[in-house]
């Protein structure tokens, strides 16, 4: 019975120095802490562009959204009736604009007739003056031959050389080109008259031709206003459109802050959403740890919520500063006042294997680096 006794105490000595070998050994070989965490490398929070009243939530918290998917909806019957407003406005503007636009070109029709009527006829006018002028000119030589004809034949005639009769055929003759003369000088001043008016008409119709001018500017300042509507109007569609909430990443609802009911503003969270397969796991590793840790070696991950599941994974990113670097209140030890406290450094653990359907952000576990 001693020999069974020591026998036991024996085995149990070896047994506990094998297994504290083990544990000696593992100890060395890997890095081991609990302060892990599960983090999201893309974490977003989702809200909408408009403001309203929220009639529609189609996704609650763990759901799976693809890409795309509706989340949820406000209201769009303030932004339709507005856009509703916008297209009736526009479509009153277009149709104004065709009208001043038939009217211009039925205005420029008739403004160039007009001128090109009168511009013929100051043309025509010009040329009968001048013609008159030549006429005019042509008599007066023929005049002052005749003036000079009649003055010598009065001479003779009363010299008694030559009969009156001789005389009075001259005289006649001086009399029929000043007749002449005189009704050439009237129909001159009555084509001078018709000259003033026709140029006056002229002058007239290029004064229209400002309305014209006016009629341009109108189209002008119609032509901004409809493109400004028209930039208004794909702004009211694009409101009605984002009255409903899309998912911008396929992934899964962390947190839904509205319900049905809710008014929420532009820009006001209404989910957060982690995209898919953005998990990674974050060790806070004490510096003493640090020994063969390096970037690509093999980590091991075992969360508090599944202790029986092992996730596989590889260091991905080593910190170059510690955690508390970060802190928002840093220890203060300008005092000369100083404690050791070992530091932590965060590693980056991406999981290669294993099911990652399980993390949730924010999960704690313990994490085994393999040492290189």
């Amino acid at each position: 019975m001693k020999k069974l006794g020591v026998g036991l105490i024996i085995l149990m000595l070896f047994l506990f120095g094998f297994l504290s070998y083990r544990w000696i050994k593992h100890r060395m070989e890997y890095a081991i802490t609990d302060a892990v965490f599960v983090r999201s490398e893309s974490m977003s929070n989702v809200a909408f562009e408009v403001n309203g009243k929220v009639v529609e939530v189609y996704k609650d918290v763990g759901d799976h959204v693809e890409k795309g998917e509706p989340l949820a909806r406000i209201d769009p019957e303030n932004y339709k009736l507005q856009l509703n407003a916008m297209e009736g406005k526009l479509s009153s503007l277009l149709a104004q604009r065709d009208g001043l636009a038939l009217q211009l070109e039925r205005a420029q029709k008739q403004i160039e007739l007009k001128v090109g009527i009168s511009e013929e006829s100051l043309r025509e006018i010009e040329s009968k003056e001048r013609a008159i002028l030549r006429q005019i000119e042509e008599l007066g030589v023929q005049l002052q031959q005749a003036s000079r004809d009649r003055e010598r034949m009065e001479n003779l005639l009363k010299e008694g050389l030559i009969p009156r009769q001789k005389f009075e055929q001259v005289d006649t003759t001086y009399k029929s080109l000043m007749i002449r003369k005189k009704a050439l000088e009237e129909q001159l001043q009555e084509v001078r008259a018709v000259y003033l008016k026709a140029k006056k008409d002229l002058e007239v119709t290029k004064v229209e031709r400002k309305r014209v001018e006016e009629i341009r500017a109108q189209l002008r300042a119609l032509d901004g206003e409809i493109e400004g509507l028209k930039a208004q109007l794909e702004k009211a569609k694009l409101d009605v459109e984002k009255t409903k909430l899309y998912s911008p990443v396929k992934g899964i609802v962390a947190k839904r802050f509205i319900s049905v009911g809710d008014t929420v503003g532009v820009g006001q969270p209404a989910f957060s959403l982690i995209e898919k397969d953005s998990y990674y796991i974050e060790a806070l590793l004490e510096e003493t740890k640090l020994r063969g840790v390096k970037v690509g070696s093999k980590a091991y991950v075992r969360l508090d919520a599944y202790p029986h599941i092992v996730l596989e994974g590889f260091v991905e990113e080593i910190s170059p500063a510690s955690a508390a670097t970060f802190a928002l209140v840093p220890r203060d030890v300008s005092a000369g006042e100083f404690t050791k406290v070992v530091q932590r450094i965060p590693v980056k653990i991406k999981i290669t294997e294993g099911d990652t359907k399980i993390l949730r952000v924010g999960m704690g576990g313990r994490v085994e680096i393999k040492r290189e």
